[in-house]
């Protein structure tokens, strides 16, 4: 069950309130590699754009969907469940912890408009991902932090992400994020699908969606949708 609770995006730390926003960014800009349109390609016009897969689990994925419903270059996020064993998972199974699956997005992207290193940085500002098998109150293995990767590349980045910033204690703690292959994707029950934006006054929302959403657009101004 999910449980209802005010809580920070980030535990306390010594050092002005920015510090953290700001060595993410700069480590996340010493992995940048952004992809860059074609010779020719009209940005405007996306029917040739390419569109590639992340896919993230940082607790409960309602909150995760919201967050980057708001970046520029996201034309889906998918709430759903992966990692686990049983197959067609339905959320009551999930919720045991039994399955072996995390609550997770699957986000289609362009990444000639975001890069894959941003989406990460929005992650890992927008979690905790110091503590195991937890996100606040939500508690268990359906809440795990974690990075699925999709290819080698995504799974290197993720790699130096997290060194890096363990390395630079941005963190109290160090990071728990496992960092796996992507497995078989379950897109979770109809009802869970945009479910901030269709239930923005619903109180799980109000405590714990609704301050990371307004996190993530004072803090990443430049990757928001128009």
């Amino acid at each position: 069950m999910i449980t209802i609770i005010q809580m920070s995006l980030f535990p306390p730390v010594p050092g002005p309130q920015g510090r953290r926003a700001a060595v993410l960014s700069a480590i996340l800009a010493g992995v940048m590699t952004m992809v860059t349109p074609a010779p020719g390609a009209d940005p405007a016009d996306d029917t040739d754009m390419p569109v590639a897969k992340a896919t993230f689990a940082g607790g409960c994925f309602w909150c995760t969907e919201a967050v980057y419903a708001e970046i520029k270059g996201v034309k889906s996020v998918t709430s759903g469940y992966i990692g686990g064993k049983v197959p067609n998972p339905t959320y009551k199974q999930v919720c045991t912890g039994l399955t072996g699956h995390a609550e997770a997005v699957e986000i289609e992207y362009d990444p000639t408009l975001v890069p894959y290193e941003k989406l990460l940085e929005v992650f890992f500002s927008t979690h905790d991902p110091t503590t195991l098998n937890r996100q606040g109150a939500d508690a268990g293995t359906q809440y795990r932090s974690g990075v699925f990767y999709h290819d080698q590349a995504q799974k290197e980045t993720a790699e130096q992400v997290i060194a890096k910033l363990d390395a630079s204690k941005v963190f109290p703690k160090r990071i728990v994020t496992e960092v796996t292959e992507a497995s078989r994707f379950y897109p979770a029950e109809d009802y869970h699908q945009n479910y901030f934006a269709l239930n923005p006054l619903q109180p799980y929302c109000q405590a714990a969606v609704a301050p990371k959403v307004a996190k993530v657009r004072k803090v990443f101004k430049d990757l928001l949708k128009e």
